[in-house]
């Protein structure tokens, strides 16, 4: 297992400090810019959509304003936040593809004050295509953002695709750091070589401000010693970007999108948005004391 590790090397210099606590107070440190946080793994299945839709709800519930991109062509996010997004709907394809103003398609979420998204359709199945042939394709989202008033926002996550394609190089040029989710199984180690190589490679060619800030553990099973190894041998590796804070496996957390509901909003009190809601306020004061 260390082994696979071997090539996921993160420069120290993202490795932030975490206050502990901050969960009982009703309003978290804001900071003082918006932070631009890229949710990605190439890997599918190890909780993306789920980590950045309930990060979202828990920093939006505290207090802060909280922008979602979703782009997935999958849509799961706009789903899980109770965003309409059929085909008809203005959506991230159209900022990418036809050059929309971010601030047409931008919707508040029903269910939680704060909070806003940037709609995926399936539209955007075929954006990685139509990308190709653009002028700067891969940076794309980043002039977007950046004509858009981001400042109204006290954190924009993007939730990407699974996999390095122009989609995600998008939300990586788009970022400036960089929450990578870990299932702790062993086969979801596999890849992390090759996309820390890949954000290494946008890193000094497209966007040097872009630094892995977070590693979050998901879908930790405490009956298995493999999920125990998995998230020692990670915090070993990467240090203290990795948040003290595990997501657990729940079926609340699963059941949550099919009522287009984050975790926070389905069942406040399960063990997966208890979890999600201490790893937002580590977030949250890993930002202030930065």
């Amino acid at each position: 297992m260390r082994e696979v590790l071997k090539d996921a090397e993160v420069s120290r210099e993202t490795i932030a400090t975490k206050p502990a606590g901050g969960r009982g107070q009703k309003e978290w440190p804001r900071p003082d810019h918006c932070r631009i946080i890229t949710i990605a793994n190439q890997k599918g299945g190890v909780g993306k959509t789920t980590s950045s839709v309930n990060l979202a709800a828990s920093l939006a519930m505290h207090g802060a304003q909280v922008l979602v991109v979703d782009l997935d062509p999958q849509g799961n996010a706009s789903t899980a936040l109770g965003i309409d997004h059929h085909a008809d709907v203005p959506s991230i394809y159209d900022v990418l593809i036809e050059d929309l103003a971010m601030a047409e398609i931008v919707v508040a979420a029903p269910e939680i004050p704060n909070l806003y998204c940037a709609p995926a359709t399936l539209n955007l199945a075929g954006a990685e295509i139509e990308l190709v042939s653009k002028v700067a394709r891969e940076s794309r989202l980043r002039r977007a953002l950046d004509a858009y008033d981001t400042d109204r926002f006290d954190y924009v996550l993007i939730d990407c695709p699974p996999s390095l394609g122009l989609l995600t190089v998008n939300a990586l040029v788009g970022g400036d750091e960089l929450l990578i989710p870990i299932q702790c199984e062993y086969y979801a180690l596999e890849g992390l070589g090759q996309l820390i190589r890949t954000v290494d490679l946008v890193k000094a060619h497209l966007n040097p401000k872009l630094n892995v800030t977070t590693i979050l553990l998901t879908m930790y099973d405490a009956r298995t010693r493999l999920a125990a190894q998995v998230a020692e041998d990670v915090r070993a590796h990467f240090g203290d970007v990795v948040l003290n804070t595990v997501i657990p496996r729940s079926v609340r957390v699963s059941e949550a999108p099919s009522y287009g509901q984050s975790v926070m909003t389905y069942d406040p009190g399960s063990s997966g948005a208890l979890a999600y809601d201490a790893a937002a306020a580590e977030m949250a004061y890993q930002g202030a004391a930065k």
